[in-house]
């Protein structure tokens, strides 16, 4: 008679392997949308150095900052959390992605006041002093609340695909032995992260 041998979960750990797989292409059509933003910056800043610079100057370079601190160590906590959720500790996970969480609410209120000063002054594409600009420092605005703002949208979409994975691991669905869900949530604010580290010095740092 002929035997069958069937790996210990050799089924999730093919699942989790294209989970990871399918998240990786994921992510890489959103470096296609950014990447593709970023030329186009790129391009207008190059026919447009003057004006740039001079738009620049109306951004808090010191609010950008705090923001990139606030980025980085939310992604240290997420990774630790997968680390202690390696451990088989889901206790000390859960609390490491509530500390992300609360630097992604922490990024969004300075991004929130930092839109605000800026509608303020009559920066916002439309409004009267906006018109007044050159068409440069026009570009530049356009292009920094959208591209912003789109990765705003994704500092949210991050925050809420984390609060699925605590849930998730609150009902012991995700623990040591399964938490590609997890793994994919960090790769995803990895991401998050890595865009922002792109935005800051094109945006807040040009002079």
């Amino acid at each position: 008679m002929e035997h069958t041998f069937v790996l210990p979960n050799s089924g999730h750990n093919y699942d989790a392997k294209a989970s990871k797989m399918g998240m990786w292409l994921f992510l890489y059509t959103e470096l296609l949308l950014f990447g593709g933003l970023f030329i186009v910056y790129m391009v207008y800043r190059s026919m447009n150095p003057d004006a740039f610079l001079q738009a620049s100057l109306n951004l808090n370079v010191w609010m950008g900052t705090i923001n990139t601190v606030v980025l980085l160590t939310s992604s240290m906590t997420v990774a630790m959390s997968i680390t202690a959720i390696q451990l088989g500790n889901s206790k000390l996970s859960l609390q490491l992605l509530l500390l992300t969480i609360l630097a992604s609410i922490i990024f969004l209120i300075i991004k929130y006041f930092e839109w605000g000063a800026k509608i303020e002054h009559g920066l916002w594409p439309g409004m009267e002093h906006f018109l007044s600009l050159s068409n440069g420092e026009q570009l530049y605005f356009y292009l920094y609340f959208f591209m912003t703002g789109l990765h705003g949208l994704h500092v949210i979409v991050g925050a809420i695909f984390i609060i699925v994975v605590m849930n998730k691991i609150k009902n012991k669905k995700i623990n040591k032995d399964r938490y590609q869900l997890l793994e994919n949530s960090g790769l995803y604010w990895h991401l998050v992260d890595l865009i922002w580290i792109y935005l800051f010095p094109l945006f807040y740092l040009i002079h």
